[in-house]
């Protein structure tokens, strides 16, 4: 939707992105990286799901892959 009306120029960040079957916390709105990714944004803010994670480099991993495709 942005991006129609705004066109390519402004850069998109999209905070409360979450990966696939995690807990949306806080947020009332969450998306998914891919999700997010394939509507426009520019740049992702994932915080807890990394920051929480027993794992923080493998859940970061997972989600760079994931944006990979």
């Amino acid at each position: 939707m942005l991006r129609d009306a705004l066109g390519a120029g402004p850069l998109l960040v999209v905070p409360g992105i979450r990966p696939a079957g995690a807990a949306m916390g806080d947020q009332a709105r969450t998306m998914t990286p891919g999700e997010a990714a394939r509507a426009g944004a520019d740049w992702l803010v994932v915080g807890r799901p990394i920051t929480h994670a027993a794992d923080p480099a493998e859940a970061a991993a997972s989600i760079a892959a994931e944006l990979r495709g």
